[in-house]
């Protein structure tokens, strides 16, 4: 995986903006960061799992996966090894990382129009985890 399928990936879910804080790129829904590029460095990425999730990815992934170190690890951020990771592996990461922030609905901050976006995700969510 390169940044810019990272990138590319992230981008194309539903509702998710790019940005950037601390020096690197990020990508929100709901003004809420589910994951972030260049973060240690170029080579990786971050997403922000629950523990479980987080679990996991690295028992299932080892190569591409590790706990951010600290309490944000502990959190559940997990940094992914980008040469290391897969399209079809890290898409579903960031997806479960998606989830998780539209799930928590919007941050404070948020606008109008995100607010609407981030609840209309949370309900296409529950549908979708209720059909399967």
């Amino acid at each position: 995986m390169t940044a810019a399928g990272f990138r590319r990936i992230a981008s194309a879910l539903e509702g998710a903006v790019a940005g950037s804080h601390h020096g690197h790129s990020d990508f929100r829904v709901g003004n809420r960061v589910f994951a972030s590029l260049g973060y240690p460095d170029s080579s990786h990425g971050m997403l922000v799992l629950t523990p479980e999730q987080q679990r996991a990815q690295i028992r299932d992934h080892a190569e591409a996966f590790l706990a951010v170190k600290g309490k944000w690890g502990e959190q559940g951020c997990t940094l992914v090894r980008l040469r290391a990771a897969d399209e079809e592996t890290l898409g579903e990461a960031l997806t479960l990382a998606w989830q998780n922030a539209v799930a928590k609905g919007p941050t404070r901050g948020a606008t109008k129009s995100t607010k609407r976006s981030a609840t209309k995700n949370t309900t296409i969510t529950k549908k979708k985890k209720s059909s399967s």
